[in-house]
């Protein structure tokens, strides 16, 4: 029997072709008109909304321990 091994970059291609393939578009931030001027603590409000949206999306998917990091830090 053989096992596939996927990368990251493959399970995210599939997991967008899949998501089109259903007639699902991904969930994106309504655009801010130019009109409207946020002042700095609303846009730390809007960006910890956005950050805490995204982070509620991926917590859907499981990923196991042994994916790959998208950055490595060398000291």
């Amino acid at each position: 029997m053989a096992t596939t091994k996927l990368t990251r970059r493959e399970i995210a291609t599939a997991l967008s072709v899949s998501s089109v393939l259903l007639g699902q578009t991904p969930a994106s931030p309504p655009p801010i008109p130019q009109s409207v001027t946020l002042s700095p603590d609303d846009e730390l409000k809007a960006a910890r909304d956005s950050i805490r949206q995204n982070s509620e999306q991926l917590a859907k998917f499981p990923l196991p321990m042994t994916t790959e990091p998208a950055t490595r830090f060398k000291a």
